[in-house]
Parts: structure tokens; sequence; C-alpha cells
């Protein structure tokens, strides 16, 4: 089939496919959706004559995803979370760049892509000296012109298995480290990045930067407010920072992302309120002074 015989229903159908995947269990994904047991099995019935491959298998009364399924569902809750911000207004662009502005209850999520001029107009000495760093090293990660960068990165290889950022390397005086606390940051390489503890709830839209800097092996700016856990109490505090992502290469000429991050209440996000730009206590800027 061709894409015009994209079925007019395909939403209907991904979400079908997203709680039944998720389940594996058709009554409670049923329940879930407030559909019908007839419904949900067309919906995958239609999905899988479309992609020309089961998305389950079902044996002794159990589903289970097949390799097709597996490979797909990624890209299928990536939609579903779009199409959702997109219906909400929360995800657009602003001037060819991405915008998100969303709320799941009490906790916030603000980001705005910046062209990378920017950085000499309104971004720190820790970002600037960043992309030096990258730019003189030509993204090889085990160069000498990383040295100095390297305990303030994050770096993430991509997973071919299941789509995921896995983080390899956490930097000890990095934005992760230095607000989550030694026992996180430790504990944090080998994890996915949607399994991180920042940025839960809305994993599957912050996806979005890391791939499109990984699809154009550039450098990506956004300013980013939301909230996090902080403390031994793991209390919700307003974070606010400016992140620099930088496709690189380890050594076996893999694909690595960087991530560069510097919290700091400068940060310039359209219909940000103003006490909400502020919240971030100023004791949690870093205020970083290269080169060190």
């Amino acid at each position: 089939m061709t894409h015009r015989d994209a079925p007019a229903l395909l939403y209907e159908m991904l979400r079908s496919f997203a709680s039944l995947a998720q389940t594996l269990n058709l009554s409670k994904t049923v329940k879930s959706l407030g559909s019908t047991r007839q419904t949900v099995r067309r919906h995958i019935d239609h999905l899988e004559e479309y992609m020309g491959n089961p998305l389950f298998s079902f044996d002794n009364r159990q589903y289970k995803l097949t390799e097709t399924g597996e490979n797909a569902l990624k890209e299928a809750e990536e939609l579903l979370a779009r199409g959702e911000a997109w219906l909400n207004s929360e995800s657009r662009h602003v001037h060819g760049l991405h915008y998100l502005a969303l709320q799941d209850g009490k906790i916030p999520y603000f980001l705005q892509q910046h062209p990378l001029t920017s950085l000499w107009d309104n971004s720190s000495e820790l970002l600037k000296f960043g992309f030096h760093c990258w730019a003189q090293s030509q993204g090889e990660l085990e160069s000498p012109s990383f040295a100095k960068l390297r305990p303030y990165l994050m770096v993430f290889r991509y997973n071919q298995q299941n789509g995921d950022w896995i983080c390899t390397e956490v930097g000890e005086k990095s934005s992760f480290a230095t607000w989550f606390g030694w026992e996180k940051y430790r504990s944090a390489v080998g994890r996915s990045a949607v399994n991180l503890p920042s940025d839960k709830g809305y994993s599957y839209l912050l996806t979005q930067s890391f791939d499109d800097v990984a699809n154009t092996r550039s450098v990506r700016l956004d300013h980013i407010h939301t909230h996090m856990p902080y403390g031994s109490d793991g209390i919700p505090t307003p974070s606010s920072y400016h992140r620099l992502v930088m496709a690189c290469r380890y050594a076996d000429g893999d694909l690595a992302l960087a991530t560069l991050i510097d919290r700091t209440l400068n940060v310039q996000i359209l219909e940000l309120p103003e006490d909400m730009r502020l919240a971030m206590p100023a004791e949690l800027q870093m205020d970083v002074k290269p080169p060190f």
C-alpha cells in the first residue's frame, strides 16, 4: 500500500496498539480506552495489514510483542505524544525552531530551541567554551580538546535494539551530578535517558531533541524550565537551564551525544511567566567560569 492509503482512524489505531503493547491484556486495554474488544482487535488487524507483519503473537491466551511490534512501539508512542501536544497547542515551532509548553499536573516543562548564534548573545561562558571544545575536537569525544570539558558532560550512546539513548558517562561536575547528588549520578550510567530522574512524564517528546541532533550530526541549543526532585527528600524544585546537545564520536567511531547543561535564571522562553522564570533558588545556579 502507498502512503495515500493511510487510514483515517490512524490515531485511534495507534492508541489501541500502544495500550495493548503496554498491558498485553485485551480486557485491560478495552477498559483503559473505553472501547470494545472487537474495535481493538480490528485496529490491530488493520495496522498489521498495512505494515505487512504481525505486531503481536498470541499463545496460551497471552499477548506478546513480535520483533516488528517492539520496533514500532516507540515511534507509535512518540506520534501519540506529539499529536496530543499539538492538539493542545503545547508543541509547535517558533521561527522554525522547536517549542514545547507542557503542564502535567503541577509539573511544568517549557522548552525553546534557540539558534546557535544566540550562544554569543545570551548564553553562559560554560556553553560558549563547550561549543569551542566541540569544534576544536571535530566531535571526537576522546580528543584532548574535550578533556577539560568532560567533567561537565553527560554522554549517551544509541541502543539500536530498543531505540533508547543509554547514558554512558556522567561528569562529576555536571548539572546532573550537582543537582541529584553522587548516588544518583553514579547509578545513572547504563540507564536509558527516558528513565533518568529528570524530565519525567515527557520522555517521548524530550528525545526529539536527541534524535534531531543525531540525524543532523550537529549541535542544538535549548532553554528549558521545569521542576525536578532535589535534595534527600526529592522535593520538586524549579530548575532553569541552557542545554547544548552535541553530536560526537566514540573512539570506536559510533555516534555519541554529549549534553552540556548550565543552570541559570537567564532563560528566554516564549510565554514562560516571569515568576516561573525566576523561581529556581538563586544558589542553585551553576556560574562556572572556564577555562578551568
